[in-house]
């Protein structure tokens, strides 16, 4: 698969109150369209980051519902066109035969993963609860989210990419993925879990951003038990979390954090709570 750029350098003009207007140059994030293809057939057009796209194609399939593991891709060619990227996936006979319960066509703006859905019940479709398991320290949830931002390079360079990063118990951060789309970014993370054989429930999620519902439908599908978001929830996110039993921390700052949802106990306060 072809290498494509994260970022590239663009001429600005750098207006200030007290000082005379500059010429410079500024990193730019790249977004590019990427047009996902199940067995031939157009599913998605989705706007990406184009960087780590197997890991996105993967995680956006199992969350959209369409396959049940890694297991159920055959194979995966992403190639580029004239406008774009094309990412042609090849799926087992009873994942595509699936689709034509919820197909859609869909032009995905930034951060908006639901954009074109044909049918409001695939938008909140029903998911099994997510299984009970060891609890976490919140203190160690806290302190994870406190080491995200030394792993953004992109965001760094660009200051317009979110992160989502997959920890472990301890709270070290195994892996991270950076894309324009907070939602994109979680496919990502989700991809690589599932590429890897990595198992979602000895770890939690963090991410850069609100937490908007289908960010917790996404853990949902992907067995992660756990979502820690630097920003806040929606209300449908907290109701879904509830439902599903998904735990959910959110507005986690330098000095506290917000626990919106912790229907299975996982999240130990450490004060007897």
């Amino acid at each position: 698969m072809t290498d494509f750029p994260t970022y590239r350098p663009l001429s600005a003009t750098i207006w200030s109150p007290t000082e005379k207007a500059t010429a410079a140059h500024r990193d730019v994030a790249c977004e590019i369209p990427v047009s996902i293809e199940y067995n031939c057939a157009a599913y998605a057009v989705m706007m990406v980051t184009p960087d780590n796209l197997e890991d996105f194609v993967y995680g956006f399939s199992l969350t959209e519902g369409i396959i049940d593991g890694a297991g159920d891709i055959i194979g995966l060619d992403i190639h580029e066109v004239e406008k774009g990227i094309v990412a042609a996936v090849e799926i087992r006979e009873g994942c595509f035969k699936r689709l034509e319960n919820f197909k859609r066509q869909m032009a995905g703006r930034t951060g908006c993963g639901l954009c074109g859905a044909d049918r409001l019940e695939h938008v909140i479709r029903p998911l099994p609860p997510v299984p009970e398991g060891a609890p976490f320290k919140a203190a160690v949830i806290h302190g994870s989210m406190q080491g995200l931002r030394g792993h953004q390079p992109l965001n760094r360079t660009t200051g317009a990419v979110h992160a989502a990063a997959f920890c472990d118990r301890e709270g070290d951060i195994l892996a991270v993925r950076e894309d324009v789309g907070r939602h994109n970014a979680l496919d990502k993370i989700i991809g690589r879990l599932m590429r890897e054989k990595l198992d979602p429930a000895a770890g939690y999620v963090l991410v850069s951003s609100r937490c908007s519902f289908e960010m917790v439908q996404k853990c949902a599908a992907a067995r992660l038990p756990l979502i820690a978001a630097v920003s806040a929830p929606t209300e449908l996110a907290i109701e879904l979390a509830r439902q599903t039993g998904v735990s959910l921390a959110a507005l986690v700052r330098d000095d506290n954090m917000s626990l919106y949802m912790d229907s299975c106990a996982r999240i130990d306060t450490g004060h007897g709570d």
